[in-house]
């Protein structure tokens, strides 16, 4: 299998994460167990997933000029991610997400800071790594503008395109069409379509997607695994497996590194959300979501590959 090339442009964050028994209710306050502060952002997250599977992978984002951007930089380094395109800025402070922690779920507030200066100029600096890239990795918490731009940039030179929706806002057609993967939760699948997923079924969403331009649309459902779907093709499923959960909170960001990984390498979709799984699955059973992020040899030792 060769060795994916993957440029990463989104968000990095300092996750402020409270470990607690249970949420607390409205106007309720409660006693937590541990606070601990995380390298994080869906950007980074992805980038640091990536590169522990073996990929070559260009980050592209922004950090405030500030002790959690530096904590950041240094941490996507040590996992072996080009951060040289990395944005320092002094118009707003690094990103933070403040997570609170129970047993079974998580909750998570994203303050942007710094993302919000990620610009189309920033991703044209790395238009001679795009046009040598297998795949291009979007998500939505740096501007929409410069996600469309990455996209318009990535089909200029004929990439793949992955794009996370999340945290989930309405997309220009013009942006859809060049979308080859999307993979949207069931929440954020029901925010894109207006679709009540309570009322109708999920695969009409899905559909929906499909017929905004998409190619193919790859829905995570959590414990219930997740549904596939390709404009010519027929719904899929494929089972999540059963881990000892510790931390759920990078769980999407690996499942999206685990997907953009085997396309890059170039297997088929169905591969590649089964990869995905695993990724996923074995991201849950350790703490904090770029550290719990597993290597490809956890991966085949784990599955016996």
């Amino acid at each position: 299998m060769k060795q994916p090339n993957i440029v990463v442009v989104g968000s990095m964050n300092m996750d402020i994460v409270v470990k607690t028994s249970r949420f607390p209710g409205g106007g309720e306050t409660i006693l937590g167990d541990e606070l601990h502060f995380i390298s994080g952002g869906k950007g980074a997250n992805q980038a640091v997933a990536l590169a522990r599977l073996g990929a070559q992978v260009t980050m592209v984002g922004a950090v405030g000029l500030d002790s959690f951007g530096r904590t950041l930089m240094t941490a996507m380094a040590d996992n072996g991610v080009n951060c040289d395109y990395i944005k320092i800025t002094e118009q707003a402070s690094t990103g933070t997400a403040s997570i609170t922690l129970t047993p079974d779920e998580n909750n998570i507030v994203v303050v942007p800071g710094a993302n919000t200066k990620l610009e189309a100029r920033d991703v044209k600096q790395v238009e001679t790594l795009i046009q040598a890239a297998d795949a291009v990795l979007l998500q939505l918490e740096v501007p929409l503008a410069t996600v469309e731009y990455a996209a318009a940039l990535a089909e200029k030179h004929g990439k793949f395109v992955i794009l996370n929706p999340a945290p989930a806002r309405p997309l220009p057609e013009s942006l859809l069409r060049r979308v080859h993967v999307m993979t949207p939760n069931r929440t954020e699948l029901e925010a894109l379509t207006g679709i009540d997923l309570d009322e109708r079924p999920l695969e009409e969403a899905v559909d929906k997607l499909l017929d905004s331009g998409v190619h193919c649309v790859v829905t995570t459902l959590g414990s219930e695994g997740s549904l596939w779907k390709r404009r010519d093709g027929s719904l899929q499923r494929q089972s999540a497996y059963r881990m000892e959960v510790v931390d759920t909170t990078g769980a999407g960001d690996a499942f999206n590194a685990g997907l953009a990984y085997d396309i890059s390498a170039d297997r088929g979709i169905g591969d590649a959300v089964a990869f995905a799984a695993k990724v996923s699955g074995l991201a849950v059973t350790k703490f904090g979501a770029q550290d719990g992020m597993p290597t490809m040899a956890d991966v085949e030792t784990y599955f016996h590959e």
